[in-house]
């Protein structure tokens, strides 16, 4: 038999290397599957991200923000009564980080209690960020809600 040398040590330590990125390269393939970016339009909404600051900081020194409530039937998103469909305009975006097919943006008008619902029909199970956006008497004003449907 012949005595093992630190020079067969170092080919078996290259070859056990190379073997092992040869699997990481054939076993999982798919790693960019879902590598997707978060919207189409990313550089040009990069650009205007100022004003998405300033509407954030707007909506944080609110005193009565925007609630949102999950049931059964399903998002409730309800607003101060300050807020009614003749000065605010409202839409949303509710974006879910491994699948923009599952993405849903509208414009939506109160109800008689100041809210609006995203029907648990539209919705499955996952991650959510929601993106509120409104605008009352010419400002504009934007919360975000890490929101998990169950």
């Amino acid at each position: 038999m012949k005595n093992f040398t630190w020079g067969h040590g170092i080919v078996l330590a290259l070859a056990s290397f190379m073997i092992f990125i040869l699997s990481m390269l054939f076993l999982f393939p798919n790693g960019q599957k879902n590598s997707e970016m978060v919207t189409e339009h990313y550089y040009e909404e990069e650009l205007e991200y100022q004003s998405v600051i300033d509407a954030k900081k707007r909506a944080d020194s609110l005193a009565e923000k925007p609630a949102y409530l999950q049931d059964a039937s399903g998002m409730k998103i309800t607003f101060p009564t300050i807020y009614n469909n003749g000065n605010t305009k409202i839409n949303f975006v509710l974006n879910r980080s491994d699948d923009q097919n599952l993405d849903i943006k509208k414009t939506v008008q109160l109800d008689t209690n100041h809210s609006f619902l995203i029907p648990a029909n539209v919705l499955v199970k996952g991650n959510y960020t929601l993106r509120l956006n409104w605008t009352k008497d010419k400002t504009d004003y934007r919360l975000d809600y890490d929101v998990i449907w169950k």
